[in-house]
């Protein structure tokens, strides 16, 4: 049987992922798995390198008849502790460009739907060079919220904005994926969330940021009805800008 193409991220936050890609029981041995930072996972099921994806929510209007297939997801409730803009020259009502990540299209996306329609501001966006401001994600950001001095958490700030979660990366398929299979990968997702308690002894101490406060309460893994609310809210002032 052919193999499913999967791109994973390899970030903190999808460790648990992760942990049950590694840990359950021949799993390894039945999928073609690679892992990318999240653009490069988007890309790759956009251009039909993968099946599967871990898909920033932004790239999922460019991938024709997606599927999400998982009840699993990165996203939060509030703070997320790992998605920012940060400045040290001037608050966010001030600022006249941001410069962008570009590890992620939902983050860039997030930030420019809250600037317009949120901060209701104006601006320049550029992908290098000085700038008032900047997007930052992911491991990169840890420990950095005190050595800013204007420094905003935009689940925070969506949730703000919309009373709604927010869902960053969802997992999914560019074809028609089995429900045998379907239902497969969603017991190796499920147990490596249910098995986050040993993944956290197994990890390393981080002097950066609580490791069981980030992986048990900043990121909700669960994609319930109101992160699929908030999905399609999302999509709809993406369409907007």
């Amino acid at each position: 049987m052919k193999k499913i193409k999967i791109s994973a991220v390899s970030y903190t936050n999808t460790k648990p992922f992760v942990f049950g890609f590694d840990h359950y029981t021949g799993f390894l041995d039945s999928v073609d798995l690679t892992y990318d930072v999240p653009s490069v996972c988007a890309q790759k099921l956009i251009d039909n390198e993968v099946d599967i994806g871990l898909v920033p929510v932004a790239a999922l209007l460019d991938i024709p008849n997606y599927q999400i297939i998982s009840d699993y997801c990165l996203g939060a409730n509030g703070k997320v502790n790992s998605v920012y803009i940060f400045s040290n020259t001037k608050p966010i009502e001030e600022i006249k460009s941001l410069k962008l990540d570009w590890h992620s299209r939902s983050s860039n996306n997030l930030a420019k739907v809250l600037l317009k329609y949120h901060w209701k501001i104006e601006l320049d966006y550029q992908e290098d060079g000085p700038a008032d401001a900047f997007v930052e994600i992911g491991d990169k950001t840890f420990g950095k919220a005190k050595s800013y001095k204007y420094v905003y958490d935009l689940s925070e700030e969506w949730m703000k904005f919309t009373g709604l979660p927010f869902v960053f990366a969802v997992w999914a398929a560019n074809k028609l994926i089995s429900e045998p299979d379907i239902a497969y990968f969603n017991a190796v997702l499920k147990y490596g969330l249910d098995n986050r308690e040993t993944l956290l002894r197994e990890m390393p101490l981080s002097s950066d940021i609580d490791l069981r406060e980030y992986l048990m309460n900043n990121i909700d893994y669960y994609l319930d009805e109101a992160k699929l609310k908030a999905l399609n809210l999302f999509h709809q002032y993406m369409r907007s800008l």
